[in-house]
Protein backbone atom coordinates (compact mmCIF):
# COMPACT_ATOMS: atom_id res chain seq x y z
CA UNK A 1 0.00 0.00 0.00
CA UNK A 2 1.83 3.26 -0.68
CA UNK A 3 2.32 5.64 1.94
CA UNK A 4 3.34 2.36 3.86
CA UNK A 5 4.18 3.39 8.05
CA UNK A 6 7.77 3.00 8.30
CA UNK A 7 9.49 2.65 11.85
CA UNK A 8 13.62 2.01 12.51
CA UNK A 9 14.20 0.52 16.23
CA UNK A 10 17.85 1.62 15.51
CA UNK A 11 16.54 5.48 14.87
CA UNK A 12 14.18 5.53 17.54
CA UNK A 13 16.37 4.16 20.38
CA UNK A 14 18.88 7.07 19.69
CA UNK A 15 15.70 9.31 20.06
CA UNK A 16 14.34 8.09 23.50
CA UNK A 17 17.88 7.85 24.72
CA UNK A 18 20.21 4.98 26.87
CA UNK A 19 18.61 1.82 27.37
CA UNK A 20 16.34 2.04 25.05
CA UNK A 21 16.29 -0.45 22.48
CA UNK A 22 13.58 -2.75 23.89
CA UNK A 23 10.76 0.52 23.68
CA UNK A 24 11.59 0.91 20.29
CA UNK A 25 11.04 -2.47 19.28
CA UNK A 26 8.48 -2.93 20.81
CA UNK A 27 7.28 0.78 19.09
CA UNK A 28 8.21 -0.47 15.68
CA UNK A 29 6.42 -3.89 16.19
CA UNK A 30 2.97 -2.15 16.96
CA UNK A 31 3.29 0.43 14.24
CA UNK A 32 4.44 -2.89 12.15
CA UNK A 33 1.30 -4.65 13.35
CA UNK A 34 -0.96 -1.70 12.35
CA UNK A 35 0.44 -0.74 9.31
CA UNK A 36 -0.33 -4.45 7.94
CA UNK A 37 -3.51 -4.29 9.14
CA UNK A 38 -3.99 -0.78 6.31
CA UNK A 39 -2.58 -3.16 4.19
CA UNK A 40 -5.03 -6.04 4.58
CA UNK A 41 -7.85 -3.43 4.69
CA UNK A 42 -6.68 -1.96 1.44
CA UNK A 43 -6.22 -5.14 -0.15
CA UNK A 44 -9.76 -6.28 1.07
CA UNK A 45 -11.50 -2.56 -0.20
CA UNK A 46 -9.97 -3.27 -3.49
CA UNK A 47 -11.20 -6.80 -3.74
CA UNK A 48 -14.92 -6.25 -2.73
CA UNK A 49 -14.96 -3.24 -5.28
CA UNK A 50 -13.77 -5.20 -8.15
CA UNK A 51 -16.45 -8.32 -6.74
CA UNK A 52 -19.14 -6.17 -6.57
CA UNK A 53 -18.43 -4.40 -10.18
CA UNK A 54 -17.91 -8.36 -11.45
CA UNK A 55 -21.72 -8.56 -10.44
CA UNK A 56 -23.31 -5.60 -11.74
CA UNK A 57 -21.51 -6.85 -15.38
CA UNK A 58 -22.53 -10.20 -14.58
CA UNK A 59 -26.27 -8.98 -13.89
CA UNK A 60 -25.95 -7.19 -17.71
CA UNK A 61 -26.73 -10.59 -18.96
CA UNK A 62 -29.78 -10.63 -17.65
CA UNK A 63 -30.37 -7.33 -19.64
CA UNK A 64 -29.39 -9.09 -22.77
CA UNK A 65 -31.74 -11.83 -22.57
CA UNK A 66 -34.22 -8.82 -21.75
CA UNK A 67 -33.29 -6.87 -24.95
CA UNK A 68 -32.90 -10.23 -27.07
CA UNK A 69 -36.35 -11.36 -26.11
CA UNK A 70 -38.05 -8.37 -26.83
CA UNK A 71 -36.40 -7.55 -30.00
CA UNK A 72 -37.66 -11.07 -31.65
CA UNK A 73 -40.89 -12.44 -32.27
CA UNK A 74 -42.88 -14.22 -30.05
CA UNK A 75 -42.27 -17.52 -31.52
CA UNK A 76 -38.47 -17.92 -31.00
CA UNK A 77 -38.39 -16.17 -27.31
CA UNK A 78 -37.43 -19.28 -25.63
CA UNK A 79 -34.69 -19.74 -28.37
CA UNK A 80 -33.02 -16.46 -27.78
CA UNK A 81 -33.31 -16.56 -23.72
CA UNK A 82 -31.85 -20.36 -23.33
CA UNK A 83 -28.98 -19.11 -25.40
CA UNK A 84 -27.90 -15.90 -23.37
CA UNK A 85 -28.15 -18.39 -20.14
CA UNK A 86 -25.47 -20.84 -22.00
CA UNK A 87 -23.93 -17.99 -23.33
CA UNK A 88 -23.10 -17.34 -19.66
CA UNK A 89 -22.84 -21.39 -18.92
CA UNK A 90 -20.24 -22.33 -21.43
CA UNK A 91 -18.39 -19.26 -21.06
CA UNK A 92 -17.70 -19.87 -17.61
CA UNK A 93 -16.31 -23.29 -18.25
CA UNK A 94 -14.61 -22.41 -21.43
CA UNK A 95 -12.64 -19.29 -20.01
CA UNK A 96 -11.59 -20.79 -16.41
CA UNK A 97 -10.24 -24.12 -19.05
CA UNK A 98 -8.31 -22.00 -21.98
CA UNK A 99 -9.63 -18.11 -22.28
CA UNK A 100 -8.26 -16.69 -18.76
CA UNK A 101 -4.77 -18.48 -19.28
CA UNK A 102 -4.82 -17.13 -22.87
CA UNK A 103 -5.88 -13.47 -22.26
CA UNK A 104 -3.56 -12.86 -18.84
CA UNK A 105 -1.06 -15.66 -18.68
CA UNK A 106 2.65 -14.79 -19.15
CA UNK A 107 3.64 -14.46 -22.87
CA UNK A 108 7.01 -14.30 -24.58
CA UNK A 109 5.66 -12.55 -27.63
CA UNK A 110 3.08 -10.44 -26.71
CA UNK A 111 0.33 -12.37 -28.84
CA UNK A 112 -1.13 -15.15 -25.96
CA UNK A 113 -0.83 -16.06 -22.56
CA UNK A 114 0.45 -19.50 -21.81
CA UNK A 115 0.05 -19.97 -18.17
CA UNK A 116 -2.63 -20.46 -15.21
CA UNK A 117 -4.24 -22.69 -18.19
CA UNK A 118 -7.63 -24.08 -15.61
CA UNK A 119 -6.56 -21.59 -13.22
CA UNK A 120 -3.22 -23.46 -12.62
CA UNK A 121 -0.88 -21.58 -9.68
CA UNK A 122 -3.63 -19.04 -9.16
CA UNK A 123 -3.83 -16.61 -7.41
CA UNK A 124 -0.61 -14.79 -8.74
CA UNK A 125 0.64 -11.65 -7.18
CA UNK A 126 -0.78 -9.55 -9.09
CA UNK A 127 -4.38 -11.23 -9.94
CA UNK A 128 -6.95 -13.20 -7.20
CA UNK A 129 -9.87 -14.17 -8.16
CA UNK A 130 -12.27 -11.67 -7.96
CA UNK A 131 -10.29 -10.38 -11.23
CA UNK A 132 -11.05 -14.14 -13.08
CA UNK A 133 -14.47 -13.46 -12.35
CA UNK A 134 -14.98 -9.93 -13.45
CA UNK A 135 -12.84 -10.96 -16.63
CA UNK A 136 -15.33 -13.71 -16.81
CA UNK A 137 -18.04 -11.85 -17.40
CA UNK A 138 -16.67 -9.52 -19.83
CA UNK A 139 -15.41 -12.64 -22.28
CA UNK A 140 -19.76 -13.71 -21.95
CA UNK A 141 -20.64 -10.15 -22.75
CA UNK A 142 -18.86 -10.31 -26.08
CA UNK A 143 -20.05 -13.78 -26.54
CA UNK A 144 -24.42 -12.14 -25.84
CA UNK A 145 -23.41 -9.54 -28.40
CA UNK A 146 -22.89 -11.88 -31.21
CA UNK A 147 -26.14 -14.19 -30.29
CA UNK A 148 -28.50 -11.14 -31.17
CA UNK A 149 -26.98 -10.68 -34.92
CA UNK A 150 -28.05 -14.46 -35.66
CA UNK A 151 -30.91 -14.61 -33.99
CA UNK A 152 -34.48 -16.08 -34.99
CA UNK A 153 -32.84 -18.37 -37.89
CA UNK A 154 -29.67 -20.25 -36.39
CA UNK A 155 -29.23 -23.97 -34.88
CA UNK A 156 -28.79 -24.40 -31.39
CA UNK A 157 -26.09 -26.22 -31.77
CA UNK A 158 -24.61 -23.90 -33.56
CA UNK A 159 -24.66 -21.22 -30.56
CA UNK A 160 -22.84 -24.09 -28.48
CA UNK A 161 -19.79 -24.26 -31.02
CA UNK A 162 -19.36 -20.36 -31.58
CA UNK A 163 -20.05 -19.49 -27.44
CA UNK A 164 -17.13 -21.76 -26.99
CA UNK A 165 -14.92 -20.93 -29.41
CA UNK A 166 -15.46 -17.25 -28.87
CA UNK A 167 -14.79 -16.86 -25.03
CA UNK A 168 -12.07 -19.74 -24.79
CA UNK A 169 -9.97 -18.71 -27.71
CA UNK A 170 -10.64 -15.85 -30.00
CA UNK A 171 -11.75 -13.12 -27.33
CA UNK A 172 -8.84 -13.68 -25.44
CA UNK A 173 -5.92 -13.70 -27.65
CA UNK A 174 -7.81 -10.16 -28.65
CA UNK A 175 -8.36 -9.33 -24.64
CA UNK A 176 -4.15 -10.57 -24.33
CA UNK A 177 -2.88 -7.98 -27.00
CA UNK A 178 -4.69 -4.95 -25.94
CA UNK A 179 -5.10 -5.50 -21.81
CA UNK A 180 -1.93 -7.82 -20.88
CA UNK A 181 0.68 -6.38 -19.31
CA UNK A 182 2.58 -7.87 -21.85
CA UNK A 183 1.04 -7.55 -25.02
CA UNK A 184 2.38 -6.42 -27.78
CA UNK A 185 0.23 -3.29 -27.96
CA UNK A 186 -0.94 -2.81 -24.59
CA UNK A 187 -0.68 0.74 -23.03
CA UNK A 188 0.74 -0.72 -19.72
CA UNK A 189 4.15 -1.94 -21.23
CA UNK A 190 7.07 -0.19 -19.60
CA UNK A 191 9.09 -0.16 -22.83
CA UNK A 192 8.98 -0.55 -27.01
CA UNK A 193 5.24 0.60 -26.87
CA UNK A 194 2.81 0.43 -30.06
CA UNK A 195 3.65 4.16 -31.48
CA UNK A 196 5.44 4.76 -28.13
CA UNK A 197 2.24 5.06 -26.32
CA UNK A 198 0.46 1.33 -26.95
CA UNK A 199 -3.63 1.75 -27.54
CA UNK A 200 -6.18 2.45 -25.19
CA UNK A 201 -8.97 0.43 -24.46
CA UNK A 202 -10.02 0.89 -21.40
CA UNK A 203 -12.88 -0.91 -20.67
CA UNK A 204 -13.15 -2.92 -24.07
CA UNK A 205 -14.74 -0.89 -27.17
CA UNK A 206 -12.75 -3.08 -29.58
CA UNK A 207 -11.92 -6.10 -27.41
CA UNK A 208 -15.28 -6.39 -26.75
CA UNK A 209 -18.10 -4.96 -28.54
CA UNK A 210 -15.76 -4.50 -31.68
CA UNK A 211 -14.83 -8.57 -31.19
CA UNK A 212 -18.99 -9.47 -30.31
CA UNK A 213 -20.10 -7.34 -33.24
CA UNK A 214 -17.78 -8.24 -36.01
CA UNK A 215 -18.96 -11.92 -34.71
CA UNK A 216 -22.17 -11.24 -35.78
CA UNK A 217 -21.30 -9.46 -38.83
CA UNK A 218 -20.02 -12.70 -40.22
CA UNK A 219 -22.73 -15.22 -39.01
CA UNK A 220 -25.50 -13.18 -40.33
CA UNK A 221 -23.44 -12.55 -43.70
CA UNK A 222 -23.05 -16.19 -44.14
CA UNK A 223 -26.67 -16.76 -43.09
CA UNK A 224 -28.28 -14.14 -44.61
CA UNK A 225 -31.52 -12.28 -43.26
CA UNK A 226 -34.49 -13.87 -42.19
CA UNK A 227 -37.26 -15.19 -44.38
CA UNK A 228 -39.77 -12.17 -45.65
CA UNK A 229 -37.01 -9.74 -44.22
CA UNK A 230 -36.97 -7.96 -47.67
CA UNK A 231 -39.04 -8.51 -50.74
CA UNK A 232 -37.75 -9.40 -54.17
CA UNK A 233 -37.55 -6.51 -55.25
CA UNK A 234 -34.93 -5.23 -52.40
CA UNK A 235 -37.63 -3.59 -50.37
CA UNK A 236 -36.85 -3.45 -46.31
CA UNK A 237 -39.70 -5.13 -44.57
CA UNK A 238 -39.33 -4.72 -40.73
CA UNK A 239 -39.76 -7.77 -38.80
CA UNK A 240 -40.58 -6.19 -35.09
CA UNK A 241 -39.92 -7.11 -32.00
CA UNK A 242 -42.69 -8.86 -29.99
CA UNK A 243 -42.48 -6.56 -26.44
CA UNK A 244 -40.93 -2.97 -26.20
CA UNK A 245 -41.55 -3.64 -22.40
CA UNK A 246 -38.99 -6.11 -22.72
CA UNK A 247 -36.69 -3.98 -24.51
CA UNK A 248 -37.00 -1.17 -22.43
CA UNK A 249 -36.41 -3.26 -19.39
CA UNK A 250 -33.35 -4.86 -20.81
CA UNK A 251 -31.89 -1.56 -21.76
CA UNK A 252 -31.95 -0.10 -18.23
CA UNK A 253 -30.41 -3.11 -16.60
CA UNK A 254 -27.82 -2.69 -19.32
CA UNK A 255 -27.21 0.85 -18.41
CA UNK A 256 -27.34 -0.09 -14.81
CA UNK A 257 -24.93 -2.59 -15.61
CA UNK A 258 -22.51 -0.46 -17.41
CA UNK A 259 -21.61 1.34 -14.30
CA UNK A 260 -19.56 -1.74 -13.31
CA UNK A 261 -18.03 -2.49 -16.81
CA UNK A 262 -16.57 0.79 -16.99
CA UNK A 263 -16.08 2.55 -13.28
CA UNK A 264 -15.26 -1.11 -12.22
CA UNK A 265 -12.52 -1.59 -14.84
CA UNK A 266 -10.05 0.53 -12.57
CA UNK A 267 -10.04 -2.72 -10.45
CA UNK A 268 -9.00 -1.06 -7.91
CA UNK A 269 -10.12 2.21 -6.00
CA UNK A 270 -8.00 3.05 -2.78
CA UNK A 271 -4.83 4.90 -4.68
CA UNK A 272 -4.51 8.58 -4.46
CA UNK A 273 -3.33 10.19 -7.38
CA UNK A 274 -2.36 13.50 -4.97
CA UNK A 275 -0.97 11.87 -1.18
CA UNK A 276 -3.10 13.40 1.72
CA UNK A 277 -5.57 15.18 -0.40
CA UNK A 278 -9.28 13.73 -1.75
CA UNK A 279 -8.37 13.47 -4.99
CA UNK A 280 -7.56 9.94 -5.77
CA UNK A 281 -8.90 6.92 -8.14
CA UNK A 282 -12.10 7.04 -6.78
CA UNK A 283 -12.38 10.72 -8.66
CA UNK A 284 -11.58 8.91 -11.69
CA UNK A 285 -14.19 6.20 -11.18
CA UNK A 286 -16.53 8.97 -10.62
CA UNK A 287 -15.55 10.65 -13.53
CA UNK A 288 -15.96 7.53 -15.43
CA UNK A 289 -19.58 6.87 -14.42
CA UNK A 290 -20.07 10.65 -15.54
CA UNK A 291 -18.61 9.96 -19.17
CA UNK A 292 -20.62 7.14 -19.81
CA UNK A 293 -24.02 8.51 -18.52
CA UNK A 294 -23.11 11.71 -20.50
CA UNK A 295 -22.60 9.61 -23.36
CA UNK A 296 -25.56 7.44 -23.38
CA UNK A 297 -28.09 10.37 -22.74
CA UNK A 298 -26.69 12.67 -25.78
CA UNK A 299 -26.75 9.19 -27.79
CA UNK A 300 -30.50 8.71 -26.93
CA UNK A 301 -32.18 11.91 -27.44
CA UNK A 302 -29.74 12.40 -30.76
CA UNK A 303 -31.34 8.88 -32.01
CA UNK A 304 -35.14 10.44 -30.50
CA UNK A 305 -35.15 13.15 -33.19
CA UNK A 306 -32.80 11.72 -35.77
CA UNK A 307 -35.38 9.23 -36.11
CA UNK A 308 -38.64 11.32 -35.87
CA UNK A 309 -36.80 13.47 -38.90
CA UNK A 310 -36.44 10.40 -40.93
CA UNK A 311 -39.25 7.99 -40.10
CA UNK A 312 -41.69 10.19 -38.66
CA UNK A 313 -42.61 8.43 -35.99
CA UNK A 314 -41.27 8.55 -32.13
CA UNK A 315 -39.82 5.06 -31.51
CA UNK A 316 -38.47 3.60 -28.03
CA UNK A 317 -37.05 0.84 -29.38
CA UNK A 318 -34.98 3.12 -31.40
CA UNK A 319 -33.81 5.23 -28.32
CA UNK A 320 -32.92 2.27 -26.12
CA UNK A 321 -30.46 0.99 -29.38
CA UNK A 322 -29.35 5.01 -29.71
CA UNK A 323 -28.74 4.47 -26.17
CA UNK A 324 -26.51 1.57 -25.90
CA UNK A 325 -24.62 3.08 -28.78
CA UNK A 326 -23.50 5.77 -26.71
CA UNK A 327 -22.25 3.57 -23.97
CA UNK A 328 -20.66 1.20 -26.30
CA UNK A 329 -18.65 4.02 -27.90
CA UNK A 330 -17.39 5.74 -24.25
CA UNK A 331 -16.34 2.42 -23.18
CA UNK A 332 -13.00 2.51 -24.57
CA UNK A 333 -12.28 6.34 -23.42
CA UNK A 334 -14.33 7.05 -20.76
CA UNK A 335 -11.14 7.11 -17.40
CA UNK A 336 -9.32 9.61 -20.11
CA UNK A 337 -11.82 12.21 -21.65
CA UNK A 338 -13.55 15.36 -20.16
CA UNK A 339 -17.24 15.19 -19.95
CA UNK A 340 -18.00 17.46 -22.32
CA UNK A 341 -15.93 15.22 -24.93
CA UNK A 342 -18.72 12.01 -23.80
CA UNK A 343 -21.44 14.26 -25.35
CA UNK A 344 -19.61 14.65 -28.53
CA UNK A 345 -18.71 10.85 -28.52
CA UNK A 346 -22.45 10.16 -27.80
CA UNK A 347 -23.69 12.43 -30.86
CA UNK A 348 -21.33 10.88 -33.21
CA UNK A 349 -22.41 6.97 -31.84
CA UNK A 350 -26.35 8.11 -32.80
CA UNK A 351 -24.94 9.47 -36.25
CA UNK A 352 -22.67 6.04 -36.60
CA UNK A 353 -25.59 3.67 -35.51
CA UNK A 354 -27.86 5.46 -38.03
CA UNK A 355 -25.69 5.41 -41.15
CA UNK A 356 -24.86 1.77 -40.27
CA UNK A 357 -28.72 0.66 -40.32
CA UNK A 358 -29.05 2.63 -43.72
CA UNK A 359 -26.42 1.03 -45.18
CA UNK A 360 -27.52 -2.66 -43.34
CA UNK A 361 -30.68 -2.32 -45.52
CA UNK A 362 -29.23 -1.27 -48.60
CA UNK A 363 -26.79 -4.62 -48.54
CA UNK A 364 -29.66 -6.67 -47.42
CA UNK A 365 -27.87 -7.09 -44.73
CA UNK A 366 -30.36 -8.29 -41.39
CA UNK A 367 -29.61 -8.24 -37.80
CA UNK A 368 -32.35 -8.29 -35.81
CA UNK A 369 -30.75 -6.46 -33.01
CA UNK A 370 -28.52 -4.46 -34.62
CA UNK A 371 -25.96 -5.76 -33.10
CA UNK A 372 -23.00 -5.40 -35.76
CA UNK A 373 -23.79 -2.00 -36.61
CA UNK A 374 -24.31 -0.51 -32.85
CA UNK A 375 -21.39 -2.69 -31.31
CA UNK A 376 -19.40 -3.15 -34.26
CA UNK A 377 -19.52 0.51 -35.80
CA UNK A 378 -20.03 2.11 -32.92
CA UNK A 379 -17.57 0.17 -30.84
CA UNK A 380 -15.30 1.49 -33.93
CA UNK A 381 -15.77 4.86 -33.30
CA UNK A 382 -15.25 5.00 -29.57
CA UNK A 383 -11.47 3.70 -30.52
CA UNK A 384 -10.89 6.46 -32.80
CA UNK A 385 -12.65 9.15 -30.46
CA UNK A 386 -9.80 8.35 -27.51
CA UNK A 387 -7.53 8.94 -30.36
CA UNK A 388 -8.77 12.46 -30.57
CA UNK A 389 -9.99 13.67 -27.28
CA UNK A 390 -8.16 11.66 -24.57
CA UNK A 391 -6.99 14.04 -22.13
CA UNK A 392 -2.81 14.19 -21.10
CA UNK A 393 -3.24 14.07 -17.51
CA UNK A 394 -6.35 11.79 -16.78
CA UNK A 395 -4.09 9.31 -19.26
CA UNK A 396 -1.05 9.74 -16.94
CA UNK A 397 -3.55 8.99 -13.81
CA UNK A 398 -4.78 5.97 -15.11
CA UNK A 399 -1.61 3.99 -17.44
CA UNK A 400 1.04 5.84 -15.10
CA UNK A 401 3.50 8.98 -16.04
CA UNK A 402 6.16 7.85 -18.89
CA UNK A 403 8.18 9.37 -21.47
CA UNK A 404 6.89 9.47 -24.76
CA UNK A 405 3.34 8.50 -23.60
CA UNK A 406 0.94 10.61 -25.87
CA UNK A 407 -2.41 11.59 -25.55
CA UNK A 408 -6.06 12.87 -28.21
CA UNK A 409 -4.87 14.79 -31.48
CA UNK A 410 -7.19 17.44 -30.32
CA UNK A 411 -6.30 17.79 -27.28
CA UNK A 412 -2.43 18.55 -28.48
CA UNK A 413 -0.92 15.41 -28.37
CA UNK A 414 -0.18 14.52 -31.49
CA UNK A 415 -1.63 11.76 -33.79
CA UNK A 416 0.63 8.96 -32.63
CA UNK A 417 -2.02 7.81 -30.26
CA UNK A 418 -4.73 8.02 -33.26
CA UNK A 419 -2.53 5.87 -35.26
CA UNK A 420 -2.47 2.97 -32.59
CA UNK A 421 -6.19 3.16 -32.17
CA UNK A 422 -6.40 2.78 -36.42
CA UNK A 423 -4.07 -0.52 -35.64
CA UNK A 424 -6.25 -1.58 -32.88
CA UNK A 425 -9.66 -1.97 -35.38
CA UNK A 426 -7.39 -3.32 -38.13
CA UNK A 427 -6.32 -5.97 -36.39
CA UNK A 428 -9.48 -6.63 -34.49
CA UNK A 429 -11.31 -6.90 -37.81
CA UNK A 430 -8.73 -8.98 -39.00
CA UNK A 431 -8.16 -11.48 -35.88
CA UNK A 432 -12.74 -11.71 -35.98
CA UNK A 433 -12.87 -12.26 -39.74
CA UNK A 434 -10.16 -14.76 -40.06
CA UNK A 435 -11.40 -16.84 -37.16
CA UNK A 436 -14.97 -16.35 -36.37
CA UNK A 437 -15.71 -16.18 -40.14
CA UNK A 438 -13.85 -19.39 -41.30
CA UNK A 439 -16.03 -20.94 -38.40
CA UNK A 440 -19.59 -19.66 -39.41
CA UNK A 441 -18.56 -20.73 -42.80
CA UNK A 442 -17.62 -24.52 -41.92
CA UNK A 443 -20.74 -24.60 -39.76
CA UNK A 444 -22.33 -23.79 -43.01
CA UNK A 445 -20.96 -26.56 -45.34
CA UNK A 446 -22.01 -28.67 -42.42
CA UNK A 447 -25.32 -27.57 -42.37
CA UNK A 448 -24.95 -27.25 -38.58
CA UNK A 449 -25.68 -22.98 -38.82
CA UNK A 450 -29.20 -22.31 -40.57
CA UNK A 451 -32.39 -24.09 -39.59
CA UNK A 452 -34.57 -24.97 -42.26
CA UNK A 453 -37.18 -23.25 -43.97
CA UNK A 454 -40.09 -24.96 -42.45
CA UNK A 455 -38.82 -24.54 -38.81
CA UNK A 456 -37.76 -20.81 -39.58
CA UNK A 457 -41.32 -19.84 -40.23
CA UNK A 458 -43.22 -21.81 -37.65
CA UNK A 459 -40.96 -20.86 -35.00
CA UNK A 460 -38.18 -22.31 -33.10
CA UNK A 461 -39.98 -22.24 -29.48
CA UNK A 462 -42.80 -24.89 -31.33
CA UNK A 463 -40.45 -26.88 -33.50
CA UNK A 464 -36.99 -26.93 -31.21
CA UNK A 465 -37.96 -26.40 -27.67
CA UNK A 466 -41.35 -28.05 -26.71
CA UNK A 467 -43.29 -25.20 -26.82
CA UNK A 468 -43.90 -21.19 -26.96
CA UNK A 469 -42.97 -19.18 -23.87
CA UNK A 470 -46.18 -17.84 -22.80
CA UNK A 471 -49.78 -17.84 -24.66
CA UNK A 472 -49.70 -14.91 -26.98
CA UNK A 473 -51.89 -13.11 -30.07
CA UNK A 474 -50.21 -12.51 -33.06
CA UNK A 475 -52.22 -10.94 -35.34
CA UNK A 476 -49.26 -10.12 -37.73
CA UNK A 477 -47.68 -13.15 -37.66
CA UNK A 478 -49.67 -15.72 -40.31
CA UNK A 479 -47.18 -18.18 -40.59
CA UNK A 480 -47.89 -19.65 -37.31
CA UNK A 481 -51.41 -22.43 -37.65
CA UNK A 482 -52.34 -24.95 -36.56
CA UNK A 483 -55.30 -27.14 -37.91
CA UNK A 484 -58.59 -26.11 -36.29
CA UNK A 485 -56.94 -22.73 -35.29
CA UNK A 486 -57.63 -19.18 -36.95
CA UNK A 487 -54.92 -16.76 -36.84
CA UNK A 488 -55.12 -14.45 -34.14
CA UNK A 489 -55.96 -17.12 -31.73
CA UNK A 490 -54.37 -17.60 -28.76
CA UNK A 491 -51.60 -20.04 -29.16
CA UNK A 492 -51.27 -22.10 -25.74
CA UNK A 493 -47.61 -24.03 -24.78
CA UNK A 494 -47.49 -27.72 -25.43
CA UNK A 495 -48.25 -29.25 -22.68
CA UNK A 496 -46.34 -32.42 -21.17
CA UNK A 497 -47.66 -35.61 -21.12
CA UNK A 498 -49.12 -36.06 -17.21
CA UNK A 499 -46.50 -38.21 -14.93
CA UNK A 500 -47.48 -41.44 -14.61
Amino acid sequence: MSGAITCSATDLSALLGPNSTAAANYICGQLGTVNNKFTDAAYAIDNTYLLFSAYLVFAMQLGFAMLCAGSVRAKNTMNIMLTNVLDAAAGGLFYYLFGYAFAFGESSGGFIGTHNFGLKNFPTSTSDYSFFLYQWAFAIAAAGITSGSIAERTQFVAYLIYSSFLTGFVYPVVAHWFWSPDGWASPFLSENRLFGTGAIDFAGSGVVHMVGGIAGLWGALIEGPRIGRFEEGGRAIALRGHSASLVVLGTFLLWFGWYGFNPGSFTKILIPYESGSNYGQWSGIGRTAVTTTLSGCTAALTTLFGKRLLSGHWMVTDVCNGLLAGFAAITAGCSVVEPWAAIVCGFVASIVLIGCNKLAELLKYDDPLEAAQLHGGCGAWGLIFVGLFANERYVNEVYGVSPGRHYGLFMGGGGKLLGAQLVQIVVIVGWVSATMGTLFFILKQLNLLRISEKDETRGMDMTRHGGFAYIYHDNDDESIQFPGMTPGSPLPRRSDPPAL
